[in-house]
């Protein structure tokens, strides 16, 4: 709490001194004009990375996994989608590093593991972990290749026929 509080704080001064020291350096229309520049550049890379994420996460979910990366990388977009749209050059620079794939990836990873740690820590982890596919022992996704953990239910199964019994009755 601290901290979002020194955020709100400290970032609107920065952003301040910062397009006052650009706008003494190239002029106040030239600064207002790159700042809408790099908002409009901004939004249209985001859209195209926040189509592929979620792309890949309709993918996931066809092929019957929880699309938990792209949940991660989506909240981050949303960040830079956020950071993008506030007028500056601190924010649009931050809103640019997290629209980079790389640098989006692994802080998603990153948010992530801190997510499982804590859901361990409160007692939460089963309910967490079903969710989201992920093994408690392993802290990566349940895939068909990884079966050492996978519980195997076997069994016998038969079809039935709905219609056979309306026939029937008929």
């Amino acid at each position: 709490m601290r901290f979002l509080f020194l955020c709100f704080l400290i970032v609107p001064i920065i952003e301040m001194l910062v397009l006052l020291k650009v706008g003494s350096f190239i002029g106040a229309f030239y600064t207002v004009l790159l700042v809408l520049m790099t908002a409009v550049i901004g939004v249209s890379l985001l859209k195209r990375q926040g189509l592929s994420t979620f792309v890949r996460a309709n993918q996931k979910m066809q092929s019957g996994q929880m699309p938990v990366s792209e949940m991660g990388e989506g909240l981050m977009l949303a960040v830079a989608g956020a950071l993008l749209l506030t007028p500056g050059f601190v924010t649009d620079g931050v809103g640019f590093l997290l629209l980079t794939p790389g640098v989006r990836g692994a802080i998603s990873k990153k948010w992530l593991n801190l997510m499982m740690k804590n859901s361990m820590t409160n007692g939460q982890a089963g309910a967490f972990y079903s969710q989201t596919g992920y093994s408690a022992s392993s802290a990566r996704p349940n895939t068909v290749e990884s079966t050492e953990n996978a519980e195997i239910i076997e069994g016998d199964y038969r079809e039935i026929d709905v219609n056979a019994d309306e026939n029937k009755e008929k």
